[in-house]
């Protein structure tokens, strides 16, 4: 991507320079490098990339719709109630050939480039630094297994269906739009490196409850529900890799690179929270879909077809942990959360 980090200019040490602000040592330090010692030596035990892969067509059950209809914005609008069964179906596999999508995009052009700034050093944290870049390398590599994985999943199903349903025929999914836009537009490296640090929070914190909807629909196919809990795995370890760095880095930001920070992590959060009309859209067009142009427009006029996802538990927890409840520009209530 264009709009991505270029490497000269975006190397390591001229940002972690500039982000070192506060002395060397923090009381922190040893309790979250031992955090990161004890996932990292857990990897070889935990990650699904260790584990023998199943043969997804012996699983597959032709009679299971392909992705929850609950998932769907337009699950309600008049438009899609009328369609018929061929074309519904159609839909759910569209819906899920773009989830994997949308993951795949979320790893590839969001998260292990902001691993990938962490592993080289970006961000002062303290001590640590070597463990820290083993433990985040390892999530890379867990990160590139779970892209073949939803890549296997839509194989299976353009497979099993008969249906032309490529990836290549959707664009880029909202979520890494919105994270290559906010690069773009940004003043500074400086900023270019809180932005993937808060983008790469939000997706780590925020995707188990992504995975869980679909993990959690035992009446799906079952092929896709296994993708989504095998995923998810990983994704428990990573999110606590995502939390401690965060929590590590913001020790040392400046009151500037706090406020950055901030609006980017919430900026994240609405992206992630939100459909992928555009996506839809295409969907609409490829199927073409009388009136599905006009559904979507109506939902956007309206509520928005409201939240995809909402569980923002995580994420809560650790704006909590930073005291930044109040401070953080993002709608709580819009949401739901378990943490106080």
């Amino acid at each position: 991507m264009d709009e991505m980090l270029d490497e000269p200019e975006f190397g390591a040490l001229p940002v972690a320079e500039r982000l070192r602000s506060l002395p060397e040592h923090d009381p922190h330090d040893a309790v979250e490098n031992a955090i990161l010692n004890r996932l990292a030596d857990n990897w070889y035990r935990r990650a699904t990339v260790k584990r023998r892969e199943e043969t997804l067509d012996d699983v597959f059950e032709p009679d299971r719709p392909d992705f929850p209809v609950a998932l769907l914005p337009f699950r309600n609008h008049p438009t899609y109630l009328g369609l018929d069964d061929e074309i519904k179906a159609k839909l759910l596999a569209w819906g899920w050939v773009a989830f994997n999508k949308n993951i795949m995009d979320i790893e590839q052009c969001v998260v292990n480039p902001g691993f990938s700034l962490v592993a080289k050093g970006a961000f002062d944290t303290g001590t640590g630094g070597e463990s820290m870049a083993i433990a985040v390398t390892q999530a890379m590599v867990d990160e590139q297994y779970h892209t073949l994985m939803h890549l296997n999943a839509s194989a299976v199903t353009r497979r099993q269906r008969g249906w032309h349903m490529p990836e290549s025929a959707l664009p880029l999914g909202y979520k890494a739009r919105k994270h290559a836009h906010r690069l773009a537009t940004a003043a500074s490296p400086e900023h270019q490196a809180l932005l993937s640090l808060a983008f790469t929070t939000v997706a780590e914190i925020s995707v188990n409850a992504h995975l869980d909807l679909i993990a959690e629909d035992h009446e799906i196919q079952p092929v896709n529900r296994m993708t989504a809990v095998l995923h998810n795995r990983d994704e428990y370890c990573h999110a606590s890799i995502a939390d401690t760095i965060a929590q590590m880095a913001w020790q040392r930001f400046t009151a500037g690179q706090r406020a950055y920070f901030l609006t980017a992590l919430a900026d994240g959060m609405e992206a992630f929270a939100a459909h992928d009309f555009t996506t839809w859209a295409r969907i609409m067009e490829l199927l073409g879909v009388e009136g599905g142009e006009q559904m979507l427009r109506d939902l956007k006029n309206s509520s928005g077809g409201g939240r995809l996802l909402q569980d923002f538990s995580g994420l809560r927890q650790l704006c909590r942990e930073l005291e930044v409840l109040d401070s953080l520009p993002f709608d709580w209530s819009t949401v739901t959360t378990d943490a106080p």
